[in-house]
């Protein structure tokens, strides 16, 4: 694998998993997702992961409509990396979890590598029937046993074969080993171009449990299969977020925080924003010793088109 020069720190701002209820800090409203996506830019993250979200419900949203009021904002106010999520939905078709990203033709969008179960029912315990701050947020987390997230090699073709003419660098998000084999099988296929960039995803219910046996194991795997034609990053759900992050730096890997993973700053705390979150990653990266990428060291390590050439 290619020696890293930077730490790349993704920040992810809100996602489509956390409801209002379970932090007044998750941001939903245009206003709240720009000023902590700006915030979390400043604080360190080179590239921003955005999903979109209803604005007065907060409801996950893959509606253009519901992305054009803060990427402009983000765009004019940060030079960070603009990531727009194709995995939005859990229950809509690939078609319409890919619209945003070729609206906008962001310089990144997540791929998902592989169908799962994704589940996160057992978060509907924690709260009562009178806690859930909007109707909707109740039975989207309760009935979540019932997903299966589909992510079929046609869905994966048609998203790579619609979104190629946009120059778009993918986030291929890798939630168990075999959705590595996955990627080499597209690859293979001529559907990516190396260096491909890899999320390893850890910790969600359905997929890779996060601990460091599997990240080395994900990390051999990789290592087998690419080559040096590969750059990776870790995403560990909940408590694990900031461990497994460390662990990653210190292997050459890049991180990802955000509130859109954990609602945490430590254990038991949640945390105040995302840009907490990211000022406390760079600060553990850079004690190890290791140093941060800026926006445009991210471009390079990535081989991204550059800012200029999206459409917000």
């Amino acid at each position: 694998m290619a020696k890293q020069q930077r730490t790349i720190i993704t920040c992810a701002v809100t996602g489509a998993i956390h409801t209002p209820t379970m932090s007044d800090a998750l941001p939903y409203t245009y206003d709240d997702i720009a000023a902590q996506a700006i915030a979390a830019a400043e604080a360190g993250a080179s590239i921003l992961h955005l999903h979109a979200r209803d604005n007065e419900t907060g409801a996950p949203s893959v509606n253009t409509d519901d992305f054009s009021p803060f990427l402009g904002r983000i765009k004019q106010a940060t030079d960070a990396v603009v990531n727009i999520s194709t995995g939005g939905s859990l229950t809509l078709s690939i078609q319409d979890r890919i619209k945003p990203a070729a609206t906008f033709s962001a310089e990144m969008c997540s791929m998902n590598m592989g169908s799962m179960n994704f589940s996160f029912h057992p978060l509907a315990k924690r709260y009562g029937d009178d806690d859930w701050k909007f109707d909707w947020e109740k039975d989207y987390v309760a009935n979540s046993d019932g997903n299966i997230f589909r992510n079929t090699f046609r869905d994966i073709r048609e998203a790579a074969e619609t979104l190629a003419p946009h120059d778009i660098k993918f986030e291929h998000e890798c939630y168990d080993v075999g959705h590595l084999y996955n990627l080499k099988f597209c690859m293979d296929a001529g559907l990516f171009k190396a260096p491909v960039f890899i999320q390893f995803v850890m910790g969600i219910l359905g997929g890779i449990g996060a601990d460091i046996d599997n990240l080395v194991f994900m990390k051999k795997t990789a290592d087998k299969l690419f080559g040096e034609d590969y750059r990776w990053s870790i995403l560990a759900a909940g408590a694990s977020q900031i461990p497994m992050a460390t662990t990653a730096s210190q292997m050459g890997g890049h991180v990802r925080v955000g509130l859109e993973d954990s609602l945490f700053i430590s254990r038991g705390e949640l945390a105040e924003s995302n840009a907490q979150q990211v000022a406390k990653v760079r600060r553990v990266v850079e004690e190890l010793g290791c140093q941060v990428a800026s926006p445009d060291e991210a471009r390079e390590i990535l081989d991204l088109k550059g800012g200029d050439r999206v459409n917000f």
